[in-house]
């Protein structure tokens, strides 16, 4: 059974054996994925819930809106990313001359882990139509890393400063573009041959 404070001095543990002993504990934590979301309860908003932060470590309950897409970025430290319900899509890139390259594709569904090393530049979808739900570990404090971490925008590809404020704007804008579309969705069925096209082109685009 998942205990939030078990989990976060489990995870105080394995951040000085290293990140396989951190991968290990996100992966017992999810496979119970349903009791991962009674501690934390069912998502109501999408965004960055901190449960725990410090200099050497930063725990984070992540909510991705409905078909949302964050842009190209880095962490400068390791992260272990555990699903306990929906899907996260990443697609991983490489610097090139001027700018990045997408290079690889992973899918993660519910109960599943991934160990991201600290240089890893990565892009994450939520491809479903509701919310997906994860935990987060990262080998340092996320919200003051003590290297400058980069985003590239999603267009040019074009690297620049990692803004977290910006981040969780995103956060915030693509739950209300979810929550809008939605209802205008429901509108729609009403109307013969209505239908609006999802994820943004953009979206699609990148992860074809």
């Amino acid at each position: 059974m998942f205990e939030k404070d078990r989990f976060i001095e489990s995870c105080i543990k394995a951040a000085a054996e290293g990140q396989d002993a951190m991968r290990e504990v996100m992966a017992a934590a999810v496979s119970d994925s349903g009791a991962v979301m009674d501690v934390l309860g069912p998502p109501e908003h999408a965004g960055i819930t901190p449960l725990y932060r410090s200099p050497e470590l930063t725990i984070i309950n992540f909510v991705w809106a409905p078909y949302m897409c964050l842009m190209p970025h880095n962490h400068q430290m390791f992260a272990v990313i555990g699903i306990y319900s929906g899907r996260e899509d990443n697609i991983f890139w490489r610097r090139t001359t001027t700018r990045i390259e997408a290079v690889q594709a992973r899918t993660l569904g519910s109960g599943e882990v991934a160990l991201l090393d600290r240089d890893i530049i990565h892009s994450v979808l939520n491809p479903i139509g509701k919310m997906t739900c994860a935990l987060h570990v990262y080998g340092g404090d996320f919200f003051a890393p003590p290297e400058a971490r980069s985003a590239w925008d999603h267009e040019t590809l074009v690297e620049g400063p990692f803004d977290i404020d910006k981040v969780k704007s995103i956060f915030r804008d693509a739950e209300l573009r979810s929550r809008v579309t939605h209802q205008g969705g429901v509108r729609q069925r009403r109307l013969p041959g209505a239908g609006s096209a999802w994820p943004p082109q953009s979206c699609q685009t990148r992860y074809a």
